[in-house]
């Protein structure tokens, strides 16, 4: 009978524990709804719903503020971190330069990180060169004329003259006013080019003295003229303009500006008369004491024309004209000649190629008068259907007639002009 009692008060007791336990538990859930910022915060005690929501509002603008600001930092000091890291490469390599040419092609490159190929079919090279940082103090002189001629794209055309090549460059001087192009300079050689230039209100430059220029820019012929402009062109691209060198045996037709690609380093007119001459082609040597073996296939193409192409102001394209300029300087050659020759030949043993990138122009815009008078003066359909930019009357010595003769036939229309002529010399 004891015994039951007393388990009847322990098990009233346990049932008293567990109700005070739920009803603290409830009391405690109340409190929390009520007074979520405890019982003594007095800062934010008498703030409204609204104003708590405005706070917390606030709050997450500020974090993402803060977020955005901080991504945008590192994002500056990532790009500070890879410039500094190419322009110490830059540096380095500049100063290996003389020594090392593989590493100053990855200078003129601008870049030494590392490049993942896409997949098959994808993946393309790099066919353009960055261009130059210009500095003005090279020649301040030039670069004042050049800023007040060419004023839209940093590109101009340069022709070099003397006096005794004065008849053809008013033929083509005529032609470039024709067409209204601004870009163009004349390279007084002499005191005589000067005077003409000043009275026909023509841009030209007369360069400071220079005994060995001027010894053969006073007196020389067309060819011997033409050679001297791959020492004169080196100030043009250190001034970061793009070059579009013409010899004064051209007439021009159309702005070449607007057909020009600049993607590579030398874009240059073919002497070649056909797709194969012009662009290349497989040409098969056959020798048949070798047997099995007799047939050997080689690539041709006919050369770059010297007398009219247009650089970019690349690393790639003053060595160019270094290399050139050094050869030509060393001994009786051909300016055309050692133009290829620098453009073309591999790297082999005790020789480092011209790591160049190289276009040629389209044959019938830019047109040698082989492809002129040999082809189309022959064919009523290229007469009306091909207009060229230039006509390049290379291929003849009768330059001042022909030159004439094209502007008859092309501008002023006479059909027959261009009929006298034979297709060679005589």
């Amino acid at each position: 009978m004891m015994a039951g009692r007393r388990d009847r008060t322990q098990q009233l007791r346990g049932s008293r524990i567990a109700i005070a336990i739920l009803v603290g538990i409830i009391i405690g859930c109340v409190c929390a709804v009520m007074f979520p910022n405890g019982f003594f915060n007095s800062t934010n005690s008498s703030l409204t719903v609204n104003e708590r929501v405005q706070v917390g509002s606030s709050s997450c603008e500020s974090s993402k503020t803060l977020k955005s600001d901080f991504a945008s930092l590192s994002e500056k000091n990532n790009k500070l971190k890879k410039q500094i890291k190419e322009l110490t490469e830059k540096l380095r390599l500049a100063a290996e330069q003389g020594s090392d040419n593989a590493k100053k092609q990855v200078l003129s490159l601008g870049s030494s990180s590392q490049i993942k190929p896409g997949p098959f079919g994808t993946v393309k090279s790099l066919r353009t060169n960055p261009t130059i940082l210009p500095d003005e103090s090279v020649n301040p002189r030039l670069a004042k004329i050049l800023k007040n001629i060419a004023v839209d794209n940093k590109e101009v055309i340069v022709a070099l003259a003397n006096a005794n090549v004065k008849a053809m460059l008013e033929v083509q001087i005529a032609s470039v006013k024709r067409l209204s192009i601004k870009n163009y300079l004349v390279v007084a050689l002499d005191d005589y080019i000067e005077s003409f230039c000043k009275q026909n209100d023509v841009a030209y430059y007369k360069r400071d003295p220079d005994e060995d220029v001027d010894a053969v820019g006073k007196t020389g012929g067309n060819h011997a003229v033409s050679g001297l402009k791959f020492r004169v062109l080196r100030e043009f691209l250190q001034l970061g303009y793009g070059v579009l060198l013409s010899d004064v045996d051209i007439v021009f037709l159309r702005n070449p500006f607007g057909h020009l690609y600049r993607d590579s380093d030398v874009e240059s007119m073919s002497d070649g008369h056909s797709n194969m001459t012009a662009y290349g082609f497989n040409d098969v040597f056959d020798e048949p004491a070798m047997g099995w073996a007799r047939y050997a296939h080689t690539m041709r193409i006919w050369v770059f024309n010297s007398g009219f192409f247009y650089l970019r102001p690349t690393v790639a394209s003053i060595e160019l004209l270094d290399r050139v300029a050094d050869r030509l300087s060393k001994g009786k050659l051909w300016d055309q000649a050692v133009f290829n020759e620098e453009l073309f030949y591999p790297s082999r043993p005790e020789y480092v190629g011209l790591h160049a990138s190289k276009r040629v122009m389209d044959m019938y815009e830019f047109m040698n008068s082989k492809v002129l008078f040999k082809t189309v003066r022959k064919s009523e359909e290229l007469k009306k259907k091909v207009k060229p930019v230039i006509v390049h009357v290379n291929y003849h010595p009768d330059k001042l007639d022909r030159m004439r003769a094209v502007v008859e036939f092309y501008v002023n229309g006479k059909q027959d002009a261009l009929d006298s002529f034979p297709d060679g010399s005589e």
